[in-house]
């Protein structure tokens, strides 16, 4: 298999540290309020990912944090009048159910910043006595400059950075050796969480998060480090300078980068009108559609968000879907008998497109190449099966069929339809558990309704449900 490594700017052989395993290390959200659209792709990405090296043999250790300490988290904590636990244990939920919807597999580890912090207190203490980080006023910042190799991901000039930083005046500027340094650890400020170090009270830089809990949960080297390419700098240059300079030693084999997500052409942004979150979406298309339409691009490709290419996706989803209930149903008529020499030849046809779909998840994860095969499989049965066909040779499509779709995490086995009075009764449900106050089996009736198309609107005259 072989990765665009964004260190090299070339594709490279992948080559596992440890034999037979791969640690994959990817950023995870800032939990502060639901994900947006643009947040779901590195999540499927890396997740196809993961489930490609499993399906190649691999046992793979999939980390991705949260951050549950951070500004936004405190500034909308303090508007509700609650504890920043509060707002990030809420939205980590929400995250997991997000995740869900869209047959995003949880994390072998998924650690959150506030359970680590007595790690990061070491790592910084260890950059302090190697001369990599000081301390002014309890905070703690990073010599950027002492790092030599800084800016070999991003592939930025330092003197050019420090030259195109002179104009920039952020508080505690004036404190820095350098306007490049980055901080560490700061200060406690009124109303914000804080944790006790050998500089004062405060909390860790963002940046440092992701150093520490990788280092735990995968080890000093990673295998794969993968985000969105708008983390490449500063945050992943950071995590690089910092890690190295802490441990001595490379911090990741693999540095991969998805592309940006433009809605109808332009970026997403709240003042456009054009942020959408997930759950948002959810409203209009199954999340099973959207994952689909995602995987349909290259990962390192840009990709534009419009009704028009999503409903594209959805057609395309849908014929893969209604031909693997054709063989299935096939398979269950189809006669135990032995195989035609025609089916024997298809049979290797069949084979042949395994080959190609591999080839193409091998060359840096083209799932778009991928899913071109996977229609050429759709084509292959829907012109070969008939009321003669074996059920060695129904079984032989339906099973590769389906195996190729689960690699790309889309489920090919969809849930009965529910009748109108199934889905009345659940409306009913979910208003009792409301009235109860269990709003969590609520949002449970409602996520499951959503899940098979059914969109619930709450009005004065009470509970409308529609198809989408």
């Amino acid at each position: 298999m072989k990765i665009y490594n964004t260190m090299s700017r070339q594709k490279e052989e992948f080559v596992p540290i440890r034999e037979g395993k791969v640690g994959i290390y990817v950023c995870g959200p800032t939990v502060y309020d639901y994900i947006h659209i643009g947040n779901a792709r590195p999540m499927i990405v890396f997740d196809t990912l993961r489930r490609y090296l499993t399906y190649k043999g691999y046992e793979v250790n999939y980390v991705s944090n949260f951050t549950d300490v951070d500004d936004k988290i405190i500034r909308r904590a303090n508007e509700e009048g609650v504890d920043a636990s509060v707002i990030s244990e809420r939205f980590i939920a929400e995250v997991k159910k997000d995740m869900a919807a869209m047959n995003v597999q949880e994390a072998t580890v998924h650690p959150k910043a506030t359970e680590e912090i007595p790690d990061m207190i070491q790592m910084i203490e260890t950059l302090v006595e190697k001369g990599y980080a000081y301390e002014v006023n309890g905070t703690v910042y990073f010599r950027t400059r002492q790092f030599k190799e800084y800016g070999k991901l991003s592939h930025k000039n330092l003197d050019d950075l420090r030259s195109g930083n002179r104009a920039l005046k952020v508080t505690g500027e004036e404190e820095k050796e350098d306007g490049l340094d980055f901080v560490l650890w700061k200060p406690k400020k009124e109303g914000e969480p804080f944790w006790d170090s050998p500089w004062g009270a405060g909390r860790p830089g963002w940046h440092l998060e992701c150093s520490c809990m990788s280092k735990k949960y995968i080890g000093d080297i990673i295998d794969i480090h993968a985000g969105g390419e708008d983390l490449i700098f500063p945050h992943h240059e950071n995590e690089i300078a910092q890690s190295e300079a802490a441990n001595g030693t490379e911090f990741a084999r693999y540095w991969m980068h998805n592309a940006f997500l433009k809605i109808n052409n332009e970026k997403m942004s709240k003042s456009l009108g054009n942020f959408f979150t997930v759950r948002e979406i959810s409203e209009k298309y199954p999340l099973q559609v959207i994952r689909f339409f995602m995987l349909n691009a290259h990962y390192r490709s840009p990709l534009n968000f419009s009704d028009e290419l999503v409903e594209a996706a959805k057609n395309g989803l849908e014929r893969i879907l209604t031909a693997y209930e054709r063989v299935q149903e096939a398979e269950e008529k189809a006669a135990d008998k032995e195989i035609s020499a025609k089916e024997s030849e298809w049979m290797e046809r069949t084979d042949e497109l395994v080959k190609r779909y591999e080839a193409a998840m091998d060359d840096d994860l083209n799932t778009a190449d991928a899913i071109s095969v996977i229609f050429e499989l759709v084509k292959l049965l829907n012109t070969t099966l008939d009321e003669s066909s074996s059920k060695a040779y129904c079984g032989k499509l339906k099973t590769v069929l389906r195996q190729l779709c689960e690699i790309l995490g889309m489920e090919v086995t969809r849930e009965k339809e529910l009748l109108n009075e199934d889905i009345e009764r659940l409306i009913e449900e979910r208003q009792q558990a409301r009235k109860q106050k269990d709003f969590q089996r609520a949002d449970d009736i409602r996520n499951r309704l959503l899940e098979q198309g059914i969109a619930l609107e709450d009005t004065r005259e009470g509970v409308k449900w529609k198809k989408i």
